[in-house]
């Protein structure tokens, strides 16, 4: 099964995920904006409707879809816009992309869930996206995976 979540940088996602029992990879990329082929600079630039977002798969025999969504809300703070800590964008604004109903009502119920817990409103959006099959690019190339609404996938690279 997949996820495909957004809550500030790609990268810091991916760290905390990577060291969560049952999940098998951890991928970061875009997605969720309307301009095809974006360069990295413009989705930074807050000009393509792109969020930085990570797709996680994972053994549901080992790990729930909710746990996945209780590792996100605890792992960065949902009830700021389109800022994480120093990060400020859209690029950087909590979302939730689902493939299904089941992952649709799920991410609900959890955000309401999840509400209690904050004094501030969460402000996460929860928006379908049906995303392809990607592999995980190898980091000191810097190459970046992201998903278009049109599911289509796309490689950016750039020099560390």
């Amino acid at each position: 099964m997949k996820a495909i979540l957004g809550g500030g940088c790609f990268w810091c996602l991916e760290a905390a995920y990577q060291m969560i029992r049952g999940v098998k990879r951890v991928t970061p990329g875009y997605a969720g904006g309307t301009t095809k082929d974006p360069s990295y600079e413009a989705v930074c630039g807050g000009k393509t409707g792109h969020a930085e977002v990570v797709m996680i798969e994972f053994d549901e025999a080992q790990i729930r879809y909710e746990d996945i969504l209780d590792v996100f809300w605890a792992v960065h703070d949902p009830t700021t816009l389109n800022q994480q800590g120093a990060d400020v964008g859209t690029q950087y604004r909590s979302i939730i992309f689902y493939t299904d109903d089941r992952q649709k009502a799920t991410a609900e119920a959890s955000r309401d869930a999840a509400q209690k817990l904050w004094d501030k409103p969460i402000v996460t959006e929860i928006q379908p996206l049906e995303a392809s099959e990607i592999s995980a690019p190898p980091h000191p190339v810097r190459s970046v995976k992201y998903f278009t609404a049109e599911t289509q996938l796309r490689t950016l690279y750039w020099c560390i």
